[in-house]
């Protein structure tokens, strides 16, 4: 199993940017891909990015492509989303995954979840 922790999270102005963190604890993050969801009030949880396990691909909804890096720090067992020019829209809880699939986009394939961090944009 792998417990994960997200922080980062806060209150920015549109355009801005934020970096949250997932923190993975007891088995090695490497041993699942990771991803990033995220769930406005009223909506589903929906995809944001994906890491596979060994790094080397990524896969990022349309929405924030170009504006959104997903990475890892196999060091600090930790990922990362990079979050830049920031909108409105992207107001929501974001969520980090881990999954023993290939590199998943959606919530069915995940095994395991983060409490969530907020993330609020103002206009």
């Amino acid at each position: 199993q792998v417990q994960l922790v997200e922080s980062g999270g806060g209150l920015v102005q549109a355009g801005g940017s934020l970096r949250l963190s997932c923190a993975a604890s007891g088995r090695s993050g490497r041993d699942y891909a990771m991803g990033w969801f995220r769930q406005a009030p009223g909506k589903e949880r929906e995809f944001v990015a994906a890491l596979s396990r060994s790094g080397g691909s990524t896969m990022y909804a349309d929405f924030v492509k170009g504006r959104f890096t997903i990475s890892r720090d196999g060091a600090k067992n930790t990922v990362y989303l990079q979050m830049n020019s920031l909108k409105p829209e992207d107001t929501a809880v974001y969520y980090c995954a881990a999954s023993q699939f290939s590199i998943p986009t959606t919530v069915k394939m995940y095994n395991y979840w983060g409490q969530g961090t907020q993330v609020t944009v103002a206009s």
